[in-house]
């Protein structure tokens, strides 16, 4: 992702709190500095658990894959 505003931060909000009432984990994957800087700036860098890269335990794995395993 090259841009965030207002919409995209609302859009990570209410997924983050969707998936939270169903016991479930958002956990965005970048490392992109400038997207932690939004974060940051915003006060959201404490609410979600950010991966500068896709977790070991999940290597291999397409994100479509770990989705349908976490929904299930």
């Amino acid at each position: 992702m090259s841009f965030i505003d207002c919409t995209g931060l609302g859009v990570l909000c209410r997924a983050l709190k969707r998936v939270r009432a169903r016991q479930g984990r958002l956990r965005p994957v970048t490392d992109s500095a400038r997207f932690l800087r939004i974060l940051r700036c915003t006060g959201l860098a404490g609410a979600f658990d950010i991966h500068p890269r896709w977790p070991t335990d999940l290597a291999g794995t397409s994100v479509a894959e770990s989705v349908s395993a976490s929904a299930g």
